[in-house]
């Protein structure tokens, strides 16, 4: 079969090939087909070196697509039903799982770091994120692969399986944005769009987007920001929408040091700074005991949005189907997976303003 295959980190394109193969599902494991791919920015940071990734390895960890094949103890699943993938399957039984914090379960996500899901040119490669949705089949984890209505487009299946799940999540479950508040949002990619989509949702009464990309702009009122400006002008215009008190909620989405220093700025006193973006280790925040003791912001790590992807999984689905959140409106262009490393070189682009490509397989 097809898929992108990283040979090294580091290496600034994947290999698309079709010496690839699957292992064989494990009693608790299902193969799918996948039927489309979100390229997500996190992807690139993995090729990079950014994120914990192995290689050889197939990229790829935003999916959706159909259930061939079930292992021997699998009875929830079946052939034939449509799937998401999600990169933290819940094990159920850890104490994060049980403490309400499935997000954060281990199990399955060490579990792939150890067990190769593929072979290429028959010696063993690993999944992304325990997935490799950048494959025309791949074998997960049962609790893995959600299941969703026929009636699902792909594309908005896969959206759901990680940009979605981790931008709405971080604003309802994380912040857990109250209605008529204010909201600041650094960084309009993917995940930033579903924050703000997020921050609508919740009723939030001004929702600033900040980019230093100006065609950004016009892209983040269209899903819901009241307020758009770079960065340089963030200062001017928290003073204009706050008088100068600070946002309730400050959401940073790019996973910078400058960037997530920004939104502690900009937050006001006892206010909520949430850190949705995924940055390296050496993105080190400078802060001082006085400013934290003084201010008493909360700072909030999101992870996956602090979901719970079977149970808001279903929740995103509710809301794209009563209209409250536009998924087919944040799919910029649609490719093949031959095009995978000009969909990876456009997220990179200076100036672009793509929300979401998927990738599409017969």
């Amino acid at each position: 079969m097809k898929a992108a295959v990283l040979k090294q980190i580091g290496d600034g394109e994947l290999d698309v090939r079709e010496d690839v193969a699957t292992t064989k599902p494990g009693p608790d494991e299902v193969r799918v087909r996948i039927r489309a791919a979100g390229v997500c920015h996190s992807d690139v940071s993995a090729m990079k070196g950014g994120l914990p990734a192995l290689a050889p390895g197939v990229m790829g960890h935003e999916g959706a697509g159909e259930v061939l094949e079930v292992g021997s103890s699998v009875t929830d699943l079946q052939p034939g039903d449509h799937v998401v993938l999600s990169f933290v399957p819940q094990c159920g039984r850890c104490a994060y799982c049980l403490g309400g914090q499935p997000n954060l379960c281990e199990v399955h996500t060490v579990a792939a770091f150890v067990s190769p899901r593929f072979e290429v040119a028959g010696e063993p490669a690993f999944g992304f994120g325990g997935c490799g949705a950048f494959a025309e089949e791949v074998v997960v984890p049962s609790v893995g692969a959600i299941k969703v209505d026929p009636d699902v487009p792909f594309e908005i299946a896969a959206l759901v399986g990680c940009g979605v799940l981790t931008g709405v999540g971080a604003v309802l479950n994380t912040a857990k944005v109250e209605p008529g508040s204010t909201v600041v949002v650094i960084g309009c990619g993917g995940v930033g769009i579903s924050v703000i989509q997020g921050a609508r949702l919740a009723g939030a009464s001004r929702v600033v987007a900040v980019d230093p990309v100006t065609d950004k702009h016009a892209v983040a009122k269209r899903f819901g920001a009241t307020h758009t400006t770079t960065p340089e002008g963030l200062e001017e215009l928290k003073n204009e929408v706050t008088g100068g008190r600070g946002f309730d909620y400050a959401i940073e989405v790019v996973g910078l040091a400058a960037t997530i220093r920004s939104a502690y700025d900009a937050a006001r006193r006892g206010g909520s700074v949430v850190v949705v973006g995924a940055g390296g280790p050496e993105q080190a925040v400078e802060l001082n005991a006085q400013e934290l003791f003084i201010n008493e912001k909360k700072i909030l790590p999101s992870f996956y949005g602090s979901s719970d992807p079977r149970r808001d999984t279903a929740r995103m689905l509710d809301f794209w189907r009563a209209g409250q959140l536009d998924l087919e409106g944040m799919i910029s262009r649609r490719i093949r997976l031959d095009e995978i490393n000009d969909g990876l070189a456009a997220l990179q682009e200076p100036g672009g303003a793509i929300v979401r490509q998927i990738v599409e397989f017969d």
